[in-house]
């Protein structure tokens, strides 16, 4: 009874405090003139984020300007929380994961990027291990023929959880690095072995945005 209450009151403020929280954040953004265009234009594309710094990426790409962002959320109770969040934020929510749900998430993804929305996703999620890439994001942006935009996030004043993740929860005013990647595009004809190794490229190009993020702090 009392964690059902929680739960809903959670619900009802948590969206609120993070979006006050995050107006608060100093932001730097780094090569990321071909992403703006893209966004600007309501152009869509696939855009990964570490789940660790997800408060930071999922409000720095909420939808704006008219365009439409939809974000995949896993059914966990933890997920439902998130969805409410990023439901108040004008995000288009899809719901499931590489465990639950994965392939029905995945043609999710891809029809709202074919319905006009770019997507975002914490490739390492839900449940880690961290900094390991799944395919969604590499296989949505090639089913659904858009670039895919990778994001290194850092922050210099910060609260770090001992979760499996180790999210990151910005303080006040403190100041966000982010590094975008140019656009990638997957080939179509990628497959098996061939597709892996370019997940696997992703992968570092990833972590090596969050060092560059990191190193500019």
């Amino acid at each position: 009874m009392v964690k059902n209450i929680l739960k809903a009151v959670a619900k009802r403020v948590l969206w609120l405090a993070a979006w006050l929280l995050c107006s608060t954040l100093r932001v730097e953004k780094n090569n990321s003139s071909l992403f703006e265009n893209y966004r600007q234009t309501n152009k869509q594309s696939v855009i990964a984020f570490w789940h660790g710094s997800m408060l930071a990426g999922w409000f720095l790409h909420r939808p704006r300007n008219g365009g439409s962002v939809a974000a995949l959320v896993s059914r966990s109770e933890d997920g439902e929380i998130l969805s409410s969040t990023l439901a108040h934020w004008g995000y288009t929510l899809i719901r499931g994961s590489s465990h639950i749900g994965g392939k029905e998430a995945m043609q999710l993804m891809v029809d709202a990027i074919t319905n006009g929305n770019s997507l975002c996703i914490t490739p390492d999620g839900p449940t880690g291990p961290r900094h390991q890439m799944k395919m969604g994001a590499v296989r949505a942006a090639q089913q659904a023929h858009v670039p895919l935009f990778l994001v290194g996030i850092a922050g210099d004043r910060k609260r770090v959880l001992k979760s499996w993740d180790q999210f990151e929860i910005p303080l006040p005013f403190s100041k966000v690095s982010v590094w975008y990647s140019e656009p990638l595009v997957v080939p179509a004809d990628l497959k098996d072995e061939a597709l892996d190794l370019f997940l696997t490229k992703t992968q570092l190009q990833l972590a090596e945005l969050n060092v560059k993020a990191e190193q500019v702090l």
